[in-house]
């Protein structure tokens, strides 16, 4: 039976990875394409329907991002969300303009329920708008299906054609019931049968992999966490000991996870696959020696790890092929499409110049970290591992505010371990998406005992997500973050303050650089 697919055209939107990853949420695959796809590239993927993405230009601006009339006569279903909705209707002779009153987040939306789109979804929903320009009009062939006191066309359609937009953002959870409608999109308008799982994905890629690789050499960068790990045991399954795993250990971890790691995928692991640990502390902490801008600490660790990754590939001999962790978020927020660039990340942002091998594996790449996880249960990985904190590749070069030092490394260890042994005693970590402790780069005056100190502030963060594209910060009970604040400050020295991060993602990043 053919894989049924539906086809997100990026128009530039930073949530178009989170638009195929709802889709997916459907049981349905999904792919990202360029809005610039031509008609016969897109005809030839054979989609079910198609979605237009957000994007932070205005349709009528020279040299706006755009697309041909033919894609309306094609026969597909299409869904057009906010910038995607107002492409839809600037080709099709409706108005777009900019809005007398700008929307920006949580808005009450009226929707007409006689809409395929709608049938589930409360007469009165919230959805999050995020747009300076609106339809003032739509096309002549279309109705209004849903408006807001300042936005008269909040959604639209063309039933006949299947064709339908939204002004406003359901792949983000700040829509409520968002889902429902791209679920009605996928299965009511596409008609898709939802075949596409988790371990299908899991036999065709080690089926895939081991075709691929044949007799070959395969080398894999490994960090512990949680992409890593289902890739290093992905590859693991598919060609046993052909697969070598490199584990760099750069100093900036959390509390004993060298150990952890090592004891998890080591010898005395349960893993096929042969492991080599590198203690790279001292050396790293040099190189970061002054540097204090986020950018510029990222690059210089993911230099450093490539080096050292050279050096010990060196030593290991030819290999043919190299396995990266990487997974779609990375990906998108490394710009490495159309949209803007978040941070970069060194596993997509450069490759050993000098390890020689024939090309890069990245098994994980279509992935969201949900899916990932799924796979790594999959897989037979223990749920330990598999659900184990999200942690940037950076480590805690990225959770230190300003120059990294040794002593500082310590400092956020300890306060990280505090944190996690205390949210993860009362059961609060259940329904969290990330915690983690950060250091600060401010430092302020307490007292302690009959002394004046003059010590550094940690911050904790804790998130609500299922995507890590977008994030709600976690109500922490107080009496929770009050005994972590105690213990802290009481048992890390030099750490005096203690203090809660309440920001959401947008506008935030769930870490702190």
């Amino acid at each position: 039976m053919e894989k049924e697919m539906v086809v997100v055209l990026d128009f530039g939107g930073q949530y178009n990875q989170l638009i195929a990853r709802r889709v997916r949420e459907c049981n349905v695959y999904c792919e990202v394409h360029p809005y610039s796809i031509s008609p016969e590239a897109l005809r030839a993927l054979r989609p079910k329907g198609i979605i237009f993405t957000g994007g932070p230009n205005s349709v009528y601006a020279e040299g706006a991002p755009g697309c041909t009339k033919e894609i309306f006569e094609m026969g597909i279903p299409i869904l057009g969300i906010c910038y995607g909705s107002q492409v839809m209707a600037h080709l099709l002779g409706g108005a777009v303009k900019t809005a007398p009153v700008s929307e920006y987040g949580k808005t009450e939306v009226e929707v007409e329920r006689d809409s395929v789109l709608f049938e589930e979804v409360s007469e009165k929903t919230v959805c999050w708008m995020s747009h300076t320009d609106y339809i003032e009009k739509a096309p002549a062939d279309f109705r209004i299906t849903a408006r807001t006191p300042v936005c008269p066309v909040a959604a639209m359609e063309n039933a006949d054609k299947k064709l339908y937009a939204v002004q406003f953002h359901p792949e983000v959870m700040h829509t409520r019931e968002g889902m429902k409608m791209l679920s009605a999109f996928v299965y009511k308008v596409c008609q898709c049968r939802g075949d596409w799982r988790m371990d299908s994905f899991v036999e065709s890629s080690v089926r895939q992999i081991r075709e691929r690789v044949g007799s070959g050499r395969v080398l894999c960068a490994l960090s512990g966490g949680v992409d890593s790990s289902v890739a290093a045991v992905l590859l693991s399954k598919a060609v046993g000991k052909q697969l070598t795993c490199v584990f760099v250990d750069h100093g900036l971890l959390r509390k004993n996870e060298g150990d952890e790691v090592e004891a998890v995928f080591g010898p005395e692991g349960a893993y096929d696959l042969n492991f080599v640990r590198v203690n790279a502390q001292e050396r790293f902490y040099a190189k970061l020696a002054g540097a204090t801008e986020p950018e510029e600490k990222r690059k210089i660790i993911g230099e450093e790890f490539i080096r050292v990754f050279e050096e010990e590939a060196r030593k290991i001999g030819a290999v043919d092929f190299l396995v990266q962790g990487t997974i779609y978020p990375d990906v998108i927020e490394s710009g490495l499409g159309k949209s803007a660039v978040i941070k970069s990340h060194h596993n997509v942002g450069g490759l050993p110049d000098c390890v020689d091998f024939k090309e890069i594996i990245e098994p994980l790449r279509m992935l969201f970290k949900d899916e990932v996880r799924k796979a790594g249960l999959e897989l037979g990985i223990p749920e330990y591992l598999v659900y184990r904190q999200p942690f940037p590749g950076p480590g805690l070069g990225v959770r230190i505010v300003g120059e990294v030092t040794a002593d500082k490394v310590r400092m956020v260890q300890e306060a990280d371990a505090i944190y996690r042994e205390e949210i993860a005693g009362v059961g609060v970590d259940k329904n969290l998406g990330q915690y983690f402790a950060a250091l600060t780069n401010m430092r302020s005056v307490g007292v302690m005992g009959d002394g004046r100190t003059y010590d550094y502030a940690v911050a904790l963060r804790a998130v609500c997500t299922s995507d890590f594209m977008t994030a709600e910060a976690a109500q922490i009970p107080w009496e929770v973050l009050g005994k972590v604040a105690g213990r802290i400050v009481n048992e890390v020295k030099g750490v005096n303050r203690v203090m809660y991060d309440l920001t959401s993602k947008p506008p935030g990043t769930i870490e702190f650089e």
